[in-house]
């Protein structure tokens, strides 16, 4: 379920997306990879939620950063998570954290200091409702916002905007002379709110776009997919997949499938695949 986040944290929330089944007894495996977007996850389990391949435990609450290497969340029994998902340049601001060091990782926000998170994990807890989780969540990095607004990166979150809005087929040295900054400067300061480089998500974003095509519009031919979102060719396209199974949600491996079952994807069955930064 995908809920519109309210306007007043649009700047800063893209989505929010509920994943539950309170009726689950058995294992409940759920893929996550890269979208370039890192995010706020709260989880009520019966047994617990498990991130593999690291099998780490997760909290209650917290940040998880770029997901650069396919993970799996793994949950035993009923559960209940809600996710925000995250304009990359609050990372750094939010939560002063290197944006880089919580890459394939996660941050526990009971460490947040002077926001009071363990007493909206114990609201959190014992609250049922869905739509007061996500207003409780709002509420925390509405927050966050008024106290550390000055310190975002501005310049940094117009370009990641800019990057989106082309789906990733914006050439960044356009970019940073249509922003008038320094290119080193634009580098460092990139990767400092993001965690990556402008290429590295322009690219992943470049790929969702394309993944989002497959499963939203009914494409005939793979070049239509390849050309629309800025690939030279289709040996472009191929070049940022790597063979790897059981990775991606059904849907995209059911569109995947449907292409290479009509000679328009032609890596070898039973593959599916996954962009690689």
């Amino acid at each position: 379920m995908h809920l519109t986040p309210h306007e007043n944290i649009a700047l800063f929330v893209k989505d929010i997306m509920v994943f539950r089944d309170e009726t689950a007894t058995a294992r409940t495996a759920l893929s996550f990879y890269a979208d370039g977007y890192p995010g706020i996850m709260f989880q009520q389990t019966e047994n617990g939620l498990y991130v593999l391949p690291h099998n780490k435990k997760m909290p209650s609450l917290f940040l998880y950063g770029q997901t650069i290497q396919p993970v799996e969340l793994v949950i035993e029994g009923n559960y209940k998570l809600v996710c925000f998902q995250l304009y990359p340049f609050v990372v750094n601001s939010f939560f002063n954290l290197k944006a880089k060091d919580i890459n394939d990782d996660c941050y526990d926000l009971i460490k947040l200091e002077g926001f009071d998170v363990t007493k909206t994990i114990n609201l959190l807890n014992n609250e049922p409702r869905v739509e007061k989780h996500v207003e409780l969540i709002a509420d925390l990095l509405w927050r966050i916002f008024e106290t550390r607004r000055g310190a975002l990166d501005y310049k940094i979150q117009q370009a990641i905007q800019l990057i989106i809005n082309n789906n990733g087929n914006l050439n960044i040295n356009a970019l940073i002379e249509l922003l008038k900054i320094n290119e080193r400067t634009f580098e460092r300061r990139f990767i400092t709110q993001v965690g990556i480089s402008p290429k590295q998500f322009s690219r992943i974003i470049q790929f969702q776009s394309s993944l989002n095509q497959l499963t939203d519009k009914d494409y005939n031919k793979l070049t239509d997919i390849v050309y629309n979102n800025g690939f030279a060719d289709q040996s472009h396209f191929i070049r940022v997949l790597k063979p790897s199974p059981e990775r991606l949600p059904g849907t995209l491996q059911h569109s995947i499938s449907r292409l290479y079952l009509s000679g328009l994807f032609y890596f070898s069955a039973p593959n599916i695949f996954i962009f690689v930064v």
